[in-house]
């Protein structure tokens, strides 16, 4: 579980807003103050709900869904790539594809045919094609790498949608709210928290806090993996003891007829 101390909050200035002019009136309950006209986030509510989106992920995780991970602002879509590695979960940062959950069918198609390239490279018929027809392949190749190669392994819909600034990445929580998809956000003061399943009060602006906050959050997840990589282990094992147990017994048989 996730130990979440106020002052590194602060010092990763996870509590700056936004202006104030520029406020969404529905993060009211998550304001502490003002200051020098910028909203000031509640910290303690902060880490409040950190505990509860860290406590739904590791389960999630635990159950063998992906997390996928989403955030296309400069700021943070480095981190958000790393920490999504980390883990080995799925992550968009670059264009968000429009239909990417609600047209899972299509993406998943584009998906096989990035497949079925490396497979003719593979197989040597790449090498049969013009220079012309190889361009051609590699440019469609790349483009497809780099919109959806983080999410080749992807076989089905995700277990839920991590997202970095619910504003700009409006058409993913659009798309995660129509299939009941769980959403687990970063909500700055400029939003609205309505939409949003486990809503993080947070600057999502901030390299410095977007890092803590998804800190949190993988360590949750990296906790969840661990906990049904142990499960299936013991599993193995008793299933296997059984086995043994019948091996010794007709060693001992074997034995006492000698």
């Amino acid at each position: 579980m996730a130990h979440i101390e106020i002052k590194e909050l602060i010092e990763s200035g996870v509590h700056f807003g936004h202006l104030t002019r520029k406020w969404n009136p529905n993060m009211a309950p998550y304001v502490y103050t003002e200051r020098k006209g910028i909203h000031i986030i509640d910290l303690y509510k902060t880490a409040a709900k950190i505990e509860d989106a860290t406590n739904a992920l590791k389960k999630i995780a635990a159950s063998g869904r992906k997390i996928l991970f989403v955030a296309t602002k400069k700021q943070a879509k480095d981190i958000v790539a790393d920490k999504a590695k980390d883990v080995n979960m799925p992550y968009i940062t670059e264009r968000w594809p429009g239909g990417m959950l609600t047209n899972f069918v299509t993406i998943r198609k584009a998906v096989k045919k990035m497949g079925l390239i490396d497979r003719m490279k593979k197989d040597g018929s790449f090498e049969a094609l013009s220079k012309r027809e190889k361009l051609q392949i590699n440019r469609q190749r790349a483009k497809l790498e780099k919109n959806l190669g983080s999410i080749t392994d992807m076989t089905r819909l995700p277990g839920a949608i991590l997202v970095v600034d619910i504003k700009r990445e409006h058409i993913a929580v659009a798309e995660a709210q129509k299939l009941n998809i769980p959403i687990f956000a970063m909500v700055d003061t400029n939003s609205d928290p309505r939409q949003i399943d486990y809503v993080i009060p947070s600057n999502d602006d901030a390299s410095k806090s977007i890092d803590k906050i998804l800190s949190y959050l993988s360590d949750s997840i990296a906790e969840g993996l661990a906990d049904r990589k142990s499960s299936k282990e013991k599993e193995i094992v008793a299933k296997e003891a059984p086995k043994k147990a019948e091996v010794t017994t007709g060693e001992k048989v074997k034995i006492e007829e000698k």
